[in-house]
């Protein structure tokens, strides 16, 4: 009778695992990145076989990369898991990139016990995870009860979705991980986040001074960032450029939300188009290192700034706004087209014609070096054949993008037509993301996903073929190799017989990684090659891989960013294909 007893107990009980996957799926969260391991092993599975998708990485910073980008892409955090100490510490750079660039993700790392790490008892893995995330992440959490598992996923939700997105931790540690509860108990406490990214309507008096302002505008500009993408406003955005035709300047993640080929588009008269205008109106981009900080020479010395923002301590983060607009992206513009009748105002015939005579020049002289047949090739002809695929495919097929030149010139040569379906490094500038972004676009959305990245970057996430093979995922990876960091021919500056520091295997074939787990691979040394092995494996669904042969002098160093790199004179230091499309870019690698 006693073990009756005992089996009816436990039957009534629940335990932390089952509870927090129960709370997070009740929250609307659907998939799981991780690398499990010791103490969270079976919440993974747990997870898993109550109804949430987990998809195993191969490492901890591409497993929170992939959930940072579902959760761009669907606006709605997705749940990264890592392991204690070193898993918990290699995601730490993705969950900083996240909370910078804007991304609603929520980490949760197993950790040891709390009261030997508190003691400095010298525990397996020990470390106080949850002090360490604070610095990375807008909020960390640690769940000492069971108890607390609704209200440490709600709070979770309301930070990483509200106002500026960006990265939760939710420390498990060990101890509580074996907790259990009545399931009486588990119903009763059980609730869900409510509204947790609700609409932020700014002050009706900073929309119309914003209008008021473009109606003195002689050469008026707009900006758009990717919160714009973010905030899913771009029928908004896209209004109020057809209401008013004033010419824009998309961002890199937001490109799309108005589409590249819109004759409105500054993309390719960018330093023209922000060293002339007069008042540019800021919505959902940030004066960061991207635009010069809203200064110097790339800046029109007389500008004024109207900047949209829902997170009111980013106004005026490097330089004076003349009107700040506090509030989400997609009620702002709402109300500034809604206004346009009151303050009416359209960018002059001639502001728009000098942009476009400029715009047709650049498209005109680059056009010649994309449409080449030259070989071995360089970026421009490798990504205009490129270019030619996703043109025929770009409203099922996501890009993913990382690299030096593969990413400048990439974000320049291939154009965008939809929101939200181009991921690349983003504010933060760093590498190492792309094929986690890959992971997360294709998983959280069920559509096909083009990677184009450089040899350098895919060096930092590659082994994450393994999983588009494991999975299945329709993702064609497609790498630019020209045998080096920036470029493959810079020699050793000693006599020592080594490689030269930027010098990777120019002799490497890619492609046989994705093979040896079951991908198809392709090698490409002519435009044509890659055109019809890019567009044969984007349309089998299949992980395929083209491993796309460059000349190894093709780049140059840090696309348009060099400066961020200081050189002592060491000796000559020849460029090849030094110049671009007119849009300043970059990423640290």
């Amino acid at each position: 009778m006693t073990d009756e007893n005992e089996n009816v107990q436990r039957q009534n009980l629940t335990d932390s695992p089952h509870y927090l996957a129960r709370v997070l799926m009740e929250n609307g969260i659907r998939n799981m990145y991780g690398v499990v391991g010791i103490p969270v092993t079976d919440f993974a599975r747990i997870a898993q076989g109550m109804g949430m998708r987990y998809i195993g990485m191969r490492h901890e910073e591409d497993a929170v990369n992939a959930a940072a980008a579902d959760g761009f892409i669907t606006g709605r955090p997705s749940v990264a898991l890592t392991v204690s100490a070193p898993g918990f510490l290699n995601g730490l750079p993705a969950l900083l990139e996240a909370t910078t660039n804007g991304y609603p993700v929520i980490m949760i790392g197993g950790s040891s016990t709390r009261h030997v790490v508190d003691l400095s008892e010298g525990e397996y893995e020990g470390l106080d995870q949850m002090s360490y995330a604070k610095q990375f992440c807008k909020a960390s959490f640690r769940v000492d009860r069971i108890e607390d598992i609704p209200l440490v996923v709600a709070r979770a939700m309301h930070v990483a979705s509200s106002g500026r997105p960006g990265a939760v931790y939710i420390d498990f540690p060990d101890d509580t991980v074996a907790q259990t509860l009545s399931q009486d108990d588990a119903d009763r406490l059980l609730w869900t986040a409510t509204d947790p990214a609700p609409s932020m309507p700014p002050a009706r008096e900073s929309v119309d001074a914003a209008l008021e302002l473009l109606r003195q505008a002689k050469r008026p500009l707009m900006v758009v960032g990717k919160g714009a993408a973010m905030a899913r406003a771009e029928e908004e955005v896209r209004e109020f450029v057809k209401k008013t035709d004033i010419p824009f300047q998309p961002m890199s993640m937001a490109k799309g939300v108005i589409p590249d080929d819109d004759p409105h588009s500054t993309a390719s008269c960018r330093s023209l188009a922000l060293g002339s205008a007069d008042v540019v109106l800021l919505v959902g981009a940030r004066l960061n290192w991207m635009l010069s900080f809203g200064q110097g020479k790339l800046w029109n010395k007389d500008v004024k700034f109207i900047q949209i923002d829902i997170d009111p301590e980013e106004i005026e983060n490097a330089r004076e706004i003349a009107v700040p607009v506090v509030g989400d992206i997609r009620s702002a513009m709402t109300m500034l087209n809604g206004s346009l009748a009151e303050f009416p105002f359209k960018a002059s015939e001639e502001w728009l014609g000098m942009l476009k005579e400029a715009g047709a020049k650049n498209v005109a002289k680059f056009a010649a070096k994309e449409n080449s047949d030259q070989v071995p090739m360089g970026h421009y002809n490798a990504l205009g054949a490129i270019k030619k695929v996703y043109d025929r495919h770009h409203e099922d097929l996501i890009l993913t993008n990382e690299g030096a030149n593969s990413l400048d010139d990439c974000r320049n040569i291939i154009n965008m037509y939809e929101p939200r379906h181009r991921l690349d490094c983003g504010t933060w500038g760093v590498m190492g993301c792309g094929t986690g972004y890959a992971i997360g676009a294709a998983v959280s959305t069920g559509k096909k996903v083009l990677y184009v990245g450089g040899d350098s970057a895919f060096g930092f996430d590659g082994m994450e073929v393994e999983v588009a093979c494991r999975y299945n995922l329709p993702i064609t990876f497609v790498v630019l190799n020209n045998g080096g960091i920036y470029r493959g021919d810079f020699e050793n500056l000693g006599n020592d017989g080594d490689p030269s520091p930027l010098t990777l295997t120019y002799e490497a074939h890619y492609e046989k990684m994705i093979e040896a787990f079951g991908g198809k691979g392709y090698y490409a040394t002519t435009p044509e090659d890659v055109e019809k092995m890019v567009e044969e494996a984007v349309k089998s669904g299949r992980p395929s891989f083209v491993h796309v042969q460059i000349a190894q002098y093709a780049g140059k160093e840090s696309g348009n960013i060099g400066a961020l790199n200081p050189k002592p004179v060491v000796g000559p230091l020849v460029d090849s294909e030094v110049t671009s499309h007119d849009y300043v870019s970059g990423a640290r690698m």
